[in-house]
């Protein structure tokens, strides 16, 4: 899969015919969660109710954005990864702050991507990545904070001490994974569901997704990734 620091994968591809599963354009695609909700959602796919705004802006701007939410809402970077950055505002006052903060970031020249997103929180839902190769699902897991660590916390990322546990991912789940990769059209795909009583939506997709057992998804995983 083609490198997540662009720069050296740039330099790298030019000095070697490498066969990426995934090139850059699959990277970038997927590492732009704006673009890929807006694509999905005019897709007809369900995705969380979002609004992006790109530093800098005023705090009118803010205000108006969630207009339509109901809080509390989740403040999440455009293109960070492992949960880095996003946070949850119980209230209009703790959004600003929030807020703020990212205008301090995001006042750094050498910030890249200043734009990030305010989106609908979804309480109790379960939280499931599903991978997809070459347009078949080949399983999942579910994401879970273990016992010790769930206490007062809400975010189910793997780097941040969640669990991933394998799981028989229900026909529904997986025909909405693949029906992912097919409008993204990336090959190797993790595809994030977050499931309530009465929804199923698509929160981000990875393009260089995280493998810490092959043995969690469906047989013949490697030989179906190396193919």
């Amino acid at each position: 899969v083609y490198p997540g620091r662009l720069m050296e994968g740039a330099a790298i591809t030019a000095g070697h015919e490498l066969p990426w599963v995934n090139d850059r354009t699959a990277v970038l695609t997927s590492r732009n969660k704006a673009g890929v909700l807006a694509t999905l959602a005019d897709a007809g796919i369900d995705v969380p109710r979002s609004a992006m705004l790109s530093n800098p802006v005023d705090e009118s701007a803010v205000v108006d954005a969630v207009t339509d939410l109901s809080f509390p809402v989740v403040v999440k970077p455009n293109s960070a990864t492992r949960g880095v950055g996003v946070a949850k505002a119980g209230d209009l006052d703790s959004l600003l702050g929030v807020v703020d903060y990212l205008d301090l970031i995001h006042d750094f020249r050498s910030t890249g991507d200043k734009s990030y997103l305010i989106q609908e929180f979804l309480a109790d839902a379960r939280d499931y990545r599903a991978m997809v190769i070459d347009g078949d699902c080949v399983g999942g897991v579910e994401r879970r904070l273990p016992d010790d660590l769930a206490d007062g916390r809400w975010k189910h990322n793997v780097h941040r001490g969640a669990e991933a546990i394998g799981v028989d991912l229900p026909d529904s789940h997986r025909r909405l994974a693949e029906r992912v990769a097919a409008e993204l059209e990336i090959p190797y795909l993790g595809v994030d569901l977050l499931e309530t009583d009465d929804r199923l939506v698509v929160t981000e997709t990875n393009a260089r997704p995280t493998v810490d057992d092959a043995g969690k998804y469906d047989s013949g995983f490697y030989d179906r990734l190396a193919g």
